[in-house]
């Protein structure tokens, strides 16, 4: 065990387990692209990659860059785009292997009937399959980001077909169409959201006013309980850390889905590398992921988070 400092917090790190990678996986994932930077699939495939699984990539938008810098080039990608990449990897017999689709950052809101139709392709020729939704719509800072019919679309539409959705606090208030402050409004928001369909939510941010000073959460529920891991606050923004922790997570929870044991494993172990990640970003004084160089951290994490059960 060693002792780190960070933000002033003190925090003892136990050497994390070594754990064996798992058993390879088909993931589908629909999300944005950019050049330059990581957001999106430009941040989600490599992880997935380094994890050992099989990630086929298709594009909601094409970009330089993410749209924090106020200028980019590129352009949204046409629904019947989306449906024709997807309808030829049918052809190729490639729907039939995806264990999971994982979809993100939507682009424009003729999106949501491509996803919708792709899951359901996907689930009628492999029923074992599952469907992350990643429901990107804004946060508490900087408020909606998207195309104003979009959240809707989410919440009527897309995430009621999700088996997993990773929202941001700020996502899961706007979903449960309820405050969300506290930790019990937390998870009453997270039940809310699960009465509408999903079996399993991870709230990728926990903001609360008693949470120990200079900590930040995540919480992770599904049919078997709730639980809660505390890290060190990173004073900074990174923008795709939210697209990793959804890759993660699914990648980690994805195999034993449902299970008991599976959600507080799978958010322990995408804690530790989101944490190592971002650390070594903030360290470095990179404005972008330092998603290659700190790429030891999805195998194999240095630190463990152990997870509070809340229920």
């Amino acid at each position: 065990m060693h002792s780190a400092t960070i933000s002033g917090i003190a925090f003892d790190c136990p050497a994390a387990p070594v754990l064996p990678l798992p058993s390879a996986m088909n993931i589908l994932s629909i999300q944005s692209h950019v050049s330059y930077g990581h957001v999106g699939n430009s941040a989600a495939v490599f992880p997935l990659q380094r994890l050992g699984h099989e990630v086929w990539p298709v594009y909601t938008v094409n970009f330089s860059n993410h749209t924090g810098y106020g200028a980019w080039g590129g352009s949204p990608i046409p629904a019947s785009e989306v449906s024709a990449i997807v309808h030829a990897m049918e052809q190729r017999g490639a729907l039939a292997k995806v264990d999971v689709v994982l979809s993100g950052y939507q682009g424009g809101a003729d999106i949501a009937d491509a996803i919708l139709d792709t899951v359901a392709r996907v689930k009628a020729l492999n029923p074992h399959a599952t469907y992350t939704c990643d429901p990107v719509m804004g946060n508490a800072k900087s408020g909606c980001f998207v195309n104003p019919a979009i959240p809707v679309l989410l919440r009527e539409r897309v995430v009621p077909a999700a088996d997993l959705v990773t929202p941001n606090q700020f996502e899961l208030g706007y979903l449960a169409g309820m405050q969300v402050s506290s930790l019990e409004e937390t998870l009453a928001a997270v039940d809310a959201v699960m009465a509408m369909g999903p079996r399993a939510v991870l709230v990728t941010s926990v903001h609360r006013p008693d949470a120990e000073a200079g900590t930040i959460e995540m919480l992770a529920a599904d049919t078997t309980g709730a639980w809660l891991v505390a890290t060190p606050h990173l004073p900074f923004k990174a923008n795709g850390s939210g697209d990793v922790t959804a890759a993660l997570f699914t990648a980690h929870y994805s195999q034993h889905f449902g299970r008991s044991g599976s959600a507080p494993l799978a958010l322990e172990r995408t804690t530790a590398s989101m944490f190592e990640l971002l650390h070594h970003t903030h360290t470095a004084g990179a404005r972008e992921l330092q998603l290659v160089q700190a790429q030891n951290c999805y195998v194999s994490p240095q630190t463990v988070f152990a997870a509070r059960q809340l229920r």
